[in-house]
């Protein structure tokens, strides 16, 4: 039985960017905070609070003062700075180069439409931690727009920019928009202003058709993610779209050695939040079956 890793899986820059931050200060402070989840898979948390990361929430750090944390790619909003800021903390910030990009378009895009009373959509995971970061960006006023059914939420007769979360799928982000096109056309309003901003991030939006690729090539995929990511659940499920015998785990004990039974060629591959050391343990799990 051939067994193939996906070469293009695994951490995207920006999480191996701040995973390497993180790294690098644990070798001469201990502990380190973090805010949130370093990334959204369980296993290389718990791998970074060996080494001495602490994980904290937002309720945390209002009672923390005269310390370093850490910002993971996520990003933050503007509140989080101002509450650093006001307690003497040193902010160690790992934002994604993407995120933080995306923060500024968002907030120059909201200081144009305060002057035209229009609204900042922006299609992503409602609490996210991108997304809280987005909102912030917009004083709070931005509406999230996750499914057709939150479309309601928006206005017809005042001025659109929409946006999207980072992560997201471009098929949907293209569904979504078209609808909101669609609304906006078929409103009373005349010449209301709809502007679609491409904010997807094109590392992650590029592996879906590879994923895909890779899925027809083998009979079995093993797909590796934690189940918070919202990416992994994007990916996976373009996975499933082309090889129905595709599994979701987090994982190596989740491994089935019925999944393998009568087949020629597996394919493990994961989430933009998944270690590569996690998939080859995976890798190593897989073989061992087969050589039973």
């Amino acid at each position: 039985m051939n067994v193939t890793i996906d070469k293009y899986s695994g951490f995207c820059f920006g999480v191996v960017y701040a995973i390497q931050m993180a790294e690098d200060i644990l070798k001469f402070e201990k502990p380190l905070y973090c805010l949130g989840d370093i990334v959204h898979n369980d296993k290389e948390v718990d791998r970074l609070k060996h080494l001495g990361l602490e994980i904290i929430d937002h309720k945390d750090l209002v009672n923390l003062k005269n310390c370093k944390v850490l910002i993971r790619a996520h990003g933050e909003p503007p509140s989080t700075y101002k509450l650093a800021l006001d307690n003497n903390i040193e902010l160690l910030d790992a934002s994604c180069p993407v995120v933080l990009k995306l923060q500024r378009q968002i907030k120059d895009g909201y200081e144009q439409l305060t002057k035209i009373d229009g609204q900042v959509i922006i299609f992503g995971k409602e609490g996210h931690a991108e997304v809280t970061g987005l909102i912030g960006q917009t004083n709070g006023e931005a509406i999230v727009v996750t499914t057709k059914a939150d479309i309601d939420k928006i206005d017809f007769k005042r001025p659109i920019y929409i946006y999207s979360q980072t992560t997201k799928s471009p098929q949907a982000y293209n569904d979504i928009t078209k609808e909101i096109k669609k609304r906006v056309k078929s409103s009373n309003s005349k010449d209301i202003q709809y502007i679609v901003h491409d904010t997807l991030c094109r590392q992650v939006s590029g592996r879906e058709p590879q994923l895909k690729k890779f899925s027809r090539e083998n009979d079995v995929i093993i797909f590796v993610s934690g189940k918070k990511s919202s990416n992994g659940k994007m990916l996976f499920q373009s996975c499933k779209d082309e090889n129905l015998n595709s599994y979701f785990i987090s994982d190596v004990n989740e491994v089935d050695y019925r999944w393998f039974d009568n087949i020629s060629s597996v394919g493990i591959c994961g989430a933009t939040s998944t270690p590569r050391w996690l998939m080859e343990d995976v890798e190593r799990k897989i073989l061992n079956i087969s050589n039973k």
